[in-house]
């Protein structure tokens, strides 16, 4: 079963930056369609930014621009780089992995992200 492992998250100050990674230790990582995802307090979960098999990535608007996914598939991870933070990106933040063969959804167990002065 494929499993996914986040890390990275923490507290940051307005303007700072933060690298979210999330490891796969089971199952085809180049068939993945990986992805970040967020949930705030009191909000329903949305997504942040995507990147498929051929590396082409996109984003949610609110974070183009200052977030950049990229994945290492000799690693089997995929990244979030975190840049220029505000207090709006506190969230909860999931890593998600879509077989493109069989369509199943995996999930991480989140991480937190607060952006606070």
């Amino acid at each position: 079963q494929v499993e996914l492992v986040e890390s990275g998250g923490g507290l940051v100050q307005p303007g700072g930056s933060l690298r979210l990674s999330c490891a796969v230790s089971a199952g085809p990582f180049a068939f993945h369609v990986m992805g970040w995802y967020r949930q705030a307090p009191g909000q329903t979960r949305e997504v942040v930014a995507t990147v498929n098999p051929g590396s082409g990535t996109n984003y949610a608007d609110s974070v183009k621009g200052r977030f950049t996914i990229s994945r290492d598939n000799s690693k089997s991870t995929v990244y979030l780089q975190m840049n220029s933070l505000k207090p709006d990106d506190t969230a909860v933040y999931y890593c998600n992995a879509l077989d493109v063969r069989t369509r199943y959804n995996y999930w991480g167990q989140g991480t937190q992200v607060i952006v606070s002065s």
